[in-house]
């Protein structure tokens, strides 16, 4: 029986762009589509100014794909994990607390990349690539599913048959719901600001996550621009506040969220476009189904909190490839999909539940709800086991 291709990979985000490049350079044939070709250039329109902290495990994902060597040049390592409470009765931090690498680890956490970046740098990689076919403005139609094959339609009009489909076309993945397989969905109200700032005081290599109502106000840095220190903002809050916030003047922007900030970098400078993202967290019955591999935010979402989102995608693709190269013959089939949903499926759900938690618990406004999760930080940093192993688990080196 022919084949056009072993894998079909829905989606060309970062997780699809990813998984790509991952199964072409094991020497699996593949064909990447994605209706928006990805923008690649962070002054373009519609370019995603959000970033990515890829955790260490993350490090060997991406050099089996022949991406990490092109990436290192462009990262800020993430040596330092703070936490700050400032739920008091003005926005100053009360209660500091840092995590540090070199308690559990040579190296960083973590290293932090523009989205942008990373999508120009794995369709560059996807061009060294004969074994991978990258369709940037082809989406899919159809699918059709049966024990030997799948069949995939295209919005080109023509027909894809293959032996796996991987899913990594976002929440609301048009191959899951294909597939018949159920999602479940939880609103929080909230929306984020993603954009990227410049300040006077040195980010020191230390991720900042700053609480006191709404969610987390979060700088992540990134390596400096125009000659000045620079972070990543993530701004999570009430839909209503974030959106009014979008389309303030930047001056008035600028002040209000240095204030948000604790000033704990000096006054923020704006130093790109803002864009709005919906805040959901969400998870599906299974991870498999007949064919077909749900992958990052087809398979699960969850607020941007411990950097844990695309680190989850990754360690799909990561399990995902595992068994594809032990046994490249059941490639697609029955026992291989079970394989990964069961492989997968414990560690997803531990990490939707928590994070869901620590997202309410920072979205407290009452002040005793705010006192509690002061005191609840306190205690759990000030036990060694527990500080350790909570390390070990936002790595994903502990389940």
């Amino acid at each position: 029986m022919t084949h056009d291709c072993d894998i079909l990979i829905s989606g060309g985000g970062i997780a699809g762009l990813t998984a790509a490049a991952a199964f072409g350079t094991a020497g699996f044939d593949v064909i990447c589509v994605d209706p928006a070709p990805p923008v690649t250039d962070r002054d373009a329109a519609g370019a995603d100014m959000r970033t990515t902290a890829m955790l260490q495990p993350a490090r060997d994902v991406l050099a089996a794909a022949g991406l990490w060597d092109a990436l290192i040049p462009h990262a800020a390592e993430l040596q330092i994990m703070r936490i700050v409470d400032a739920g008091g009765e003005l926005p100053e931090p009360r209660v500091t607390r840092e995590f540090d690498a070199s308690d559990i680890s040579d190296a960083p956490f973590g290293w932090n990349f523009p989205n942008w970046l990373l999508r120009r740098e794995m369709v560059a990689r996807l061009t060294q690539l004969s074994n991978v076919d990258f369709r940037p403005g082809t989406g899919t139609t159809s699918l059709f599913r049966r024990m030997s094959q799948a069949r995939v339609g295209l919005t080109d009009g023509t027909r894809v048959t293959t032996r796996l489909v991987i899913a990594a076309d976002g929440r609301s993945s048009p191959m899951r719901e294909a597939a018949g397989i159920k999602v479940s969905t939880r609103h929080y109200g909230q929306k984020a600001l993603a954009f990227a700032v410049t300040h006077p005081i040195p980010h020191d290599n230390v991720s900042t996550e700053i609480h006191r109502s709404g969610g987390p106000f979060t700088l992540v840095p990134l390596p400096d621009f125009d000659g000045m220190p620079s972070s990543a903002v993530v701004w999570m809050d009430d839909g209503r506040a974030t959106q009014d916030r979008a389309t303030l003047d930047v001056p008035a922007f600028e002040a209000e969220m240095s204030l948000r900030s604790c000033t704990l970098f000096g006054p923020l400078t704006l130093a790109s476009p803002r864009t709005v993202w919906p805040i959901i967290s969400q998870h599906t019955d299974r991870l498999s189904g007949e064919r077909i591999a749900l992958i990052a935010e087809a398979a699960h979402v969850v607020p941007p909190i411990g950097a844990q989102g695309l680190n989850m995608s990754l360690r799909d693709i990561a399990s995902l490839l595992n068994l594809a190269q032990k046994s490249p013959e059941q490639l697609g089939d029955a026992a291989m999909l079970d394989a990964y949903h069961k492989a997968r499926y414990a560690d997803v759900q531990l990490r939707v539940r928590g994070i869901d938690l620590l997202n309410r618990v920072s979205q407290a406004r009452a002040p005793l709800a705010r006192d509690a999760r002061a005191a609840g930080l306190n205690a759990l940093y000030s036990l060694a086991p527990v500080r350790k192993m909570l390390m070990q688990m936002g790595l994903g080196v502990r389940s």
